[in-house]
């Protein structure tokens, strides 16, 4: 049987004018949250595929993801023309081990990300086992611009619903933020605002960190981690930094 099957479209939502989510029913094998699959389209005989975590909870039929179109990209401004009824290959198997079952139990954690690598945590945020396996849960999403930030609905109700859980910081970097912080997610680590913005303090004792993002934000956001003795999650020598990076 083939790993690929066929995808058909359900909605498209554009939350700006470059960030969107594409929602389609599919076979697809079980997944857990945080983890990825692939969308592809063929070009002749070429396979052209991409990497995007699933943002729904694995329960949820309406398989979800979240993307950037990138104007010269091969894959995303295919999949950002997408229209419902239309098809897309998936690949049915998911993959990857940014996944709860891999994070060691915390008093806090705290859920770094920056653009759609905010993905796989709205994923796991919609899953009872986070609640209850950390008395605080801190989304913090780095993005350039204020209407960068999606997901409002979703991000509400679980504020709603978990008032004494849940922290959501915002950190906007090209403008003064309606909400949340201003700056980089690096900095606000680095000059404590982003734990005194919540009143916590994270110490090795009582927190975990998931990083997402691109490659060089999980590289410097880890690094200062370490700087504050914080150590990397391996399976055989239990830590508290678990890193994903986004492309």
């Amino acid at each position: 049987m083939s790993n690929w099957v066929d995808a058909k479209v359900k909605n498209v939502t554009w939350w700006s004018e470059t960030l969107f989510s594409l929602t389609v029913h599919a076979d697809v094998e079980p997944f857990k949250a945080g983890q990825f699959t692939k969308l592809s389209i063929m070009d002749g005989d070429k396979r052209i595929a991409r990497a995007y975590s699933y943002v729904n909870a694995p329960e949820n039929p309406d398989l979800e993801f979240y993307l950037i179109n990138v104007a010269d990209g091969l894959l995303s401004p295919y999949l950002a023309k997408l229209q419902p009824g239309d098809t897309v290959l998936i690949e049915r198997r998911a993959t990857g081990f940014f996944t709860l079952d891999e994070i060691p139990q915390s008093e806090q954690l705290w859920m770094l990300s920056t653009g759609t690598a905010i993905g796989p945590f709205l994923s796991m945020l919609q899953q009872p086992e986070v609640w209850e396996k950390y008395q605080h849960i801190n989304l913090v999403h780095g993005v350039r611009f204020n209407n960068d930030l999606s997901y409002q609905a979703l991000i509400n109700e679980l504020l709603k619903v978990y008032p004494d859980k849940f922290n959501y910081i915002p950190v906007v970097s090209r403008e003064e933020p309606l909400q949340g912080l201003n700056g980089r997610i690096t900095n606000a680590i680095a000059n404590n605002t982003l734990f005194t913005h919540v009143k916590l303090e994270p110490t090795p004792n009582n927190a975990q960190f998931m990083i997402c993002g691109n490659p060089q934000m999980v590289k410097d956001t880890t690094e200062l981690l370490i700087g504050k003795n914080f150590k990397r999650n391996r399976r055989r020598e239990p830590g508290h930094i678990t890193v994903e990076q986004y492309w």
